[in-house]
C-alpha cells in the first residue's frame, strides 16, 4: 500500500480516496490558488478571443461570461479552471486520470526523479 499526501491510497486492488475536512484542504498553498484572478475580460482580450471562444473552454456560456466580465464574482471553481486554462495553459482535453495518478506515484516513490523532471519540463516552457 501507497499512501500520498494524505489524500489518495494506492493498492494493489485501486485507489481509495481519503477526504479531510474543508479546513484541513485549504492551507496556506492551497489558497494561493484561489486569489481572485485579474478580470477575465483582460484576460480574453489579451488572448485575442472572443467571449463564446474564451468561456467555452472552461464550460461557460457566453451570456454567463459576459455577466462575469461584468463584475459579477465568479464561483472558485470557475476561476480556477479560467486560471488553469488562460493563465497557466492546460488543455483540459488532454488531461487524463491516469498521467495524474502517475504523477503522483512518481513523486511519492522517486522524489529526486520527480524534481529533475519538473525542473526540466519548466526550462522547456521558458
Amino acid at each position: 500500500m501507497l499512501k500520498l499526501s494524505g489524500f489518495m491510497t494506492f493498492t494493489k486492488t485501486g485507489i481509495t480516496i481519503e477526504y479531510k475536512s474543508h479546513h484541513s484542504l485549504l492551507s496556506e498553498n492551497n489558497m494561493k490558488l484561489f486569489k481572485n484572478i485579474p478580470n477575465p475580460r483582460e484576460i480574453r482580450v489579451k488572448l485575442g478571443l472572443n467571449q463564446q471562444e474564451f468561456w467555452s473552454k472552461v464550460g461557460v456560456t457566453q451570456s454567463g461570461g459576459s455577466r462575469y466580465e461584468s463584475g459579477r464574482e465568479m464561483p472558485r471553481a470557475v476561476r480556477e479552471l479560467v486560471r488553469l486554462v488562460h493563465i497557466d495553459g492546460i488543455d483540459l482535453t488532454k488531461v487524463k486520470r491516469d498521467d495524474l495518478t502517475i504523477a503522483a506515484m512518481l513523486k511519492a516513490q522517486y522524489p529526486d526523479l520527480y524534481k529533475s523532471l519538473k525542473k526540466s519540463a519548466k526550462q522547456l516552457k521558458q
